[in-house]
């Protein structure tokens, strides 16, 4: 029986240059879960899809999470222009991603999406999956300095930003905001952030935060 590649080509034409280009994601069809971290990320065999969340236009660097890819204006693709595609170097994407390969291109996305000021809420994703790459490469120092990045943005869009329309509700991200501190061996901030989720009404309807809340809490405490 013929193997099926876990990965798969994808063309995508950038909305920057309007070139065509292939990337690659892996088939979810061939994802097997192996654990899963207090900070969200996730472990599989093989292939770790997060690997392949940024689109890369190999033509002008244009660099984005796939779920914001194509959400450019006019003004935008002008600053691209101006900024990165004026000193690309053409390089391609495609195919298997290496660790490093998949740090340079969220880095890239970090960097455009600086670049047209996206919200902290969304910079902080991006530096987050930074941060797991880090760790999957066991680069402790690297996913340190990327975590305190996620830190200080996470907590800007909390008190800042309007949350409704995020891929994540007020409660998780409060979650987080505490599990990131207590890994940065920040104890007290770690179980303040705790508290105020417990503290919150909705904890009722969300048991398995509630769960990581309480596991987490424990641990901060007895750090």
């Amino acid at each position: 029986m013929e193997k099926v590649e876990e990965l798969y080509d994808k063309k995508v034409q950038c909305p920057v240059c309007n070139q065509e280009f292939i990337t690659n994601k892996v088939r979810t069809s061939k994802l097997r879960l192996i654990k899963r971290d207090s900070d969200f990320l996730t472990y599989y065999e093989g292939e770790n899809p997060i690997k392949y969340n940024v689109f890369v236009c190999q033509h002008c660097g244009y660099a984005s999470m796939e779920d914001k890819f194509h959400n450019i204006n006019s003004k935008e693709k002008k600053i691209i222009l101006d900024k990165v595609s004026s000193k690309w170097n053409k390089r391609s994407f495609s195919g298997r991603r290496s660790i490093e390969k998949s740090i340079e291109a969220y880095k890239l996305s970090l960097y455009c999406g600086q670049l047209l000021n996206f919200e902290k809420y969304n910079l902080a994703n991006i530096c987050l999956r930074t941060a797991w790459l880090y760790r999957i490469k066991k680069d402790s120092n690297e996913e340190k300095r990327f975590l305190h990045f996620t830190l200080d943005l996470y907590r800007e869009a909390y008190y800042n930003e309007y949350l409704a329309d995020s891929t994540m509700d007020e409660l998780t991200l409060t979650y987080l905001i505490g599990e990131i501190s207590r890994r940065l061996g920040k104890k007290e901030e770690a179980l303040n952030w705790f508290n105020n989720v417990l503290r919150n009404p909705e904890i009722k309807d969300n048991r398995v935060i509630e769960r990581m809340t309480r596991e987490q809490w424990q641990l901060a405490k007895e750090s």
